[in-house]
C-alpha cells in the first residue's frame, strides 16, 4: 500500500486535535492489515484516546478480532461517534465515555461503568496523551508541565490502578510510549519525560505482577512519527507538512500500521511476553 510521504500545510488551534479536520484523514483501517478473526473473541478492552489516531486504529482492529470496546476520550465528540459507528458496523459493542483521565475519580468511574455494562475487563490500553511544543525550557510553564504529566503519566497510573481491581489472570495492560523516550526531542522535553516514565512504569509493574504470579502482563508500544491529530494541533504548518520525513523510511507512519502490535500483545500469542516494548518507528534503531 502506498502511504503519503508529505502532507499539506495545516494547523489546528485546539488540542489534542480533531481527526476529521486533518488532510489527509489518517489511515486507521485497511484489509491488508485488519483481517477479521477471533484472536480476541468476547474480550473487553478499554482504550483511552480511542476516538482517533492510533487509539482508533487499535479499537477497530480489536473489534475485528472479536472484542467489545470502551473508548475513553476528552472532547473529540465527532471523532468518537464516527469510531463507534465503525465498530457497531463490525458487529461489536462500543461504549463512549467522555472525561479527563487526569482525574482519579473519573478513572474509577470508567471502570465502574465498564464492569456494570460488560461484567469484566480483559485489556487496558493506556493511549491518551498531550504534547506541547516549547523551544526554550525557560519558557516551559509550570502549567504546561503539570498538564502534560497529569494526562500522560497520572492518567495512565490512575487508569491502571482502577483496572487492577478488576483485571484477572490472562488480562493485559498495554501502554503507548514513544520513540522520544529513547531519542529525546529538543522541542518536546516534558512530553519526552512522560514517555520515558511510561517505559519505566511498564518495566516495573510487569515485574511486580509477574513475580506476584497474577497472570497479568504489561507491555508497551513505542510509535515514531505517526500521522495523528496530535501533529497538526502541536506543530506549525511547515513542521506538520514535513512530519516523518526524517525517519529512515522517509515518511510518517499511519495509525493502521501500529494496530497489529497492540493486537499481538493482547493475544495469547504473547503469553510469555511482559515488560517489553515494540518499536514502530520507521527504522530508528534504539536501545530498549
Amino acid at each position: 500500500m502506498n502511504f503519503p510521504t508529505s502532507f499539506p500545510k495545516q494547523h489546528q488551534n485546539h488540542h489534542p486535535g480533531f481527526e476529521y479536520e486533518m488532510n489527509p484523514i489518517p489511515i486507521y483501517d485497511d484489509q491488508l492489515y485488519n483481517k477479521k478473526g477471533d484472536t480476541l473473541t468476547n474480550k473487553v478492552a478499554i482504550i483511552t484516546g480511542g476516538d482517533s489516531g492510533i487509539g482508533k486504529a487499535v479499537a477497530i482492529a480489536y473489534a475485528n478480532q472479536g472484542a467489545d470496546i470502551v473508548i475513553v476520550y476528552y472532547n473529540e465528540h465527532k471523532d468518537a461517534e464516527e469510531t463507534k459507528k465503525l465498530i457497531d458496523a463490525i458487529g461489536r459493542k462500543c461504549t463512549l465515555i467522555v472525561g479527563d483521565i487526569s482525574d482519579f475519580n473519573f478513572c474509577n468511574s470508567v471502570l465502574e461503568q465498564t464492569i456494570k455494562e460488560y461484567g469484566k475487563i480483559d485489556i487496558l490500553v493506556n493511549n491518551a496523551a498531550v504534547q506541547y511544543v516549547c523551544t526554550d525550557i525557560k519558557q516551559l510553564t509550570n502549567e504546561q508541565f503539570d498538564k502534560t504529566f497529569k494526562t500522560n503519566v497520572y492518567g495512565t497510573f490512575y487508569m491502571t490502578k482502577a483496572a487492577m481491581n478488576h483485571l484477572k489472570s490472562g488480562g493485559c495492560i498495554i501502554n503507548t510510549t514513544s520513540v522520544v523516550a529513547y531519542l529525546g526531542n529538543e522541542t518536546l522535553i516534558d512530553y519526552s519525560m512522560t514517555k520515558g516514565a511510561l517505559v519505566a512504569f511498564t518495566r516495573s509493574l510487569s515485574t511486580a505482577l509477574a513475580k506476584g504470579k497474577t497472570g497479568i502482563r504489561v507491555n508497551a508500544v513505542a510509535p515514531g512519527p505517526i500521522w495523528t491529530p496530535l501533529i497538526p494541533s502541536s506543530f506549525d504548518e511547515t513542521k506538520t507538512s514535513e512530519h516523518g520525513s526524517k525517519a529512515p523510511m522517509g515518511r510518517a507512519g499511519q495509525p493502521v500500521e501500529c494496530a497489529g502490535a497492540y493486537v499481538f500483545l493482547a493475544s495469547e500469542c504473547a503469553s510469555y511476553i511482559t515488560g517489553q516494548t515494540i518499536h514502530i518507528n520507521g527504522g530508528e534503531i534504539v536501545n530498549g
